[in-house]
């Protein structure tokens, strides 16, 4: 299958793994790239040092294309994208910031860089400044998807912008890829769907409750993070964003978290200090750290909370990075039959 996706990254399906905290390790990264997609390692919750060691081990598992996916707003996001640009990884994923000095770098050793947006505005600024390609996160999403669905943003960026779109959010089956290429976009990233798949390091339990949920079970708000989120639907995550956490204890929270992460407090006050309006945001953040990591790693979903797209009520099995690709691939071919036989003068319509 080609695309201009898969020309521009080199890879042989338009398929990407989102890059999510906790959940695109090394290991999952390999598998998808070795399938033929792009996998993307999440950076948000290591030092420089463990970036180092995780691409090194991607590197040890595949030599297929991959990249890294990197938070501008987080502390520590310099310093990590630092370690990739060295490192000379070929794909950089950037979010929530301003990604010129990261693109002119990357494009000096020949890589490619995405903008994860939301908005119209903000793709036009990513391309401005040297993006190779855009993917834009509609309201299905797990996570921080935007307030427009998918089947109006993928489109509406096609026609506001000359790049590749990559469209994210809602997409877990090859009826999705299909869908996304009639929208004009050159692949998908999927985030729930990986999510499930048999390498991720996603806690079998959790897993098995995305089995269990169907695409109403999600809660969308942005009471618990500081930014405009969507979760699993639990009694927890009802109870957590009824209203907007207290900043004097998110912020001792966020203090705690950074502990745990390792990531100096020194530093996260330097930021403040240079822009004051992300304290809030910032604290939050952190704040939300060990109950998503409760979910992630250890399955609880009584203390924790889990970020999960609408999809979650297309998403029936566990299977490996492989087979779930293939089969994406195999089921937009046979949908686009259908979807051809449909089209055809004089076809029986339905």
């Amino acid at each position: 299958m080609q695309t201009r996706l898969t020309t521009l990254l080199g890879i042989e399906y338009p398929l990407v793994l989102s890059g999510m905290s906790w959940i695109s390790t090394p290991e999952l990264v390999a598998a998808v790239s070795e399938a033929g997609g792009l996998g993307v390692l999440a950076l948000g919750p290591l030092s420089p040092e463990e970036t180092r060691v995780a691409i090194l081990k991607i590197r040890s598992l595949t030599t297929k294309p991959f990249g890294v996916g990197c938070t501008l707003l987080m502390p520590g996001a310099k310093e990590n994208a630092d370690v990739a640009l060295e490192l000379q990884v070929p794909v950089i994923n950037f979010s929530l910031g301003k990604g010129d000095w990261l693109i002119e770098r990357c494009h000096a050793y020949g890589g490619k860089v995405i903008a994860t947006v939301t908005t119209a505005k903000h793709a036009l600024a990513a391309q401005a400044q040297g993006a190779d390609a855009i993917m834009a996160t509609g309201h299905e999403a797990a996570a921080h998807g935007g307030d427009v669905t998918s089947l109006v943003l993928v489109p509406a960026l096609v026609d506001a912008i000359t790049v590749p779109v990559i469209a994210c959010g809602g997409f877990a089956d090859g009826r999705g890829l299909l869908a996304a290429l009639a929208l004009g976009a050159s692949g998908i990233a999927m985030g729930s769907r990986f999510a499930t798949c048999f390498e991720s390091p996603v806690h079998q339990h959790t897993k098995q409750a995305v089995l269990k949920k169907d695409q109403h079970a999600t809660i969308y708000s942005s009471n618990f993070d500081g930014l405009p989120a969507r979760y699993m639907q639990t009694p927890t995550a009802q109870r957590l964003t009824r209203k907007p956490m207290n900043f004097f204890v998110a912020a001792w929270q966020a203090m705690l978290a950074a502990r745990q992460l390792n990531i100096s407090l020194w530093k996260i006050m330097a930021g403040l200090v240079v822009e004051p309006t992300k304290i809030r945001l910032l604290a939050c953040f952190g704040a939300a750290t060990p109950r998503l990591k409760a979910a992630t790693e250890q399955g609880d979903l009584n203390a924790g909370m889990q970020f999960i797209g609408q999809s979650q009520g297309l998403i029936h099995d566990i299977p490996t990075a492989q087979i779930l690709i293939e089969r994406i691939i195999d089921e937009a071919r046979q949908q686009s039959l259908k979807v051809n036989a449909a089209l055809t003068p004089g076809a029986i319509k339905g």
